[in-house]
């Protein structure tokens, strides 16, 4: 369940996408709407938003009467939440490694960022060591199988796709069965006008880092077009497709 993570390059593809960061980000949206479902309460908790991104979900849960920590491996980021006032405070940190000594936190918040960690049963640990007694950890991820519309169309080029791997549902629920993790499975698929479209979806949250490195490729527009020609779609356009999963530590 370990990968090999490169966390300074990690924060600065994210840092460079900070500012067009919310104009591509419905699939982070959608998530974490869902995601804030399984909370048993919504208002009056001191909240940490872990790998807050811009603060889209840090404002919303201030807004709703919350007392909010944004923390963020990107100091772009941060920045970007700090000038919308998302939060009460931020801080730069890694969740695999939180700057906290102590439970501090009601419900500990992370939409779509545990799977840029190393060890992700670290991730839920440490989420789970800052959260007080009866709190809770909501957390969401990505798991294997999203996006294989663009592995598909890419092996049409005999390349392979500019896309990490996720873990498998199965060793995410490994990874929380210690801590007694509920997950909840849910796949959402996006559509878009063509497939340059889709690929600037990607870029413009900061998905585009490898984690094996960049492999150079700048795809020429026969390429493009050869891409279009094997990209699945349907009545929506070019699809993108996520399988997330919800996870639920109720902490005692």
């Amino acid at each position: 369940m370990r990968q090999t993570v490169d966390k300074q390059a990690i924060a600065r593809a994210f840092g460079r996408a900070a500012r067009c960061y919310n104009h591509y980000a419905e699939l982070q949206r959608r998530s974490g709407e869902q995601l804030a479902f399984y909370a048993r309460r919504q208002t009056g908790q001191k909240v940490l938003d872990a790998g807050c991104g811009s603060g889209w979900f840090s404002q919303r849960w201030r807004r709703a009467g919350n007392h909010v920590t944004a923390l963020d491996l990107s100091a772009e980021m941060l920045m970007q939440a700090r000038s919308q006032h998302c939060a009460d405070h931020y801080e730069i940190g890694d969740i695999e490694a939180l700057p906290f000594t102590e439970p501090r936190f009601d419900l500990c918040w992370s939409n779509l960022a545990v799977q840029w960690c190393s060890d992700l049963s670290l991730a839920m640990t440490e989420l789970r060591r800052v959260t007080l007694p009866g709190g809770q950890v909501l957390f969401s991820t990505l798991a294997a199988g999203s996006l294989n519309e663009l592995h598909s169309a890419w092996h049409a080029l005999d390349l392979p796709a500019p896309v990490n791997r996720f873990l498998s549902v199965e060793s995410i629920n490994e990874a929380g069965q210690s801590l007694r993790a509920q997950l909840y499975p849910q796949t959402l698929t996006l559509g878009f006008p063509d497939v340059l479209s889709a690929l600037r979806s990607l870029k413009g949250i900061g998905a585009t880092h490898l984690h094996q490195g960049r492999s150079g490729t700048v795809l020429s527009r026969r390429q493009l077009q050869h891409l279009a020609l094997y990209w699945p779609r349907d009545s929506r356009g070019f699809l993108l497709s996520y399988h997330l999963v919800y996870g639920v530590i109720d902490c005692e």
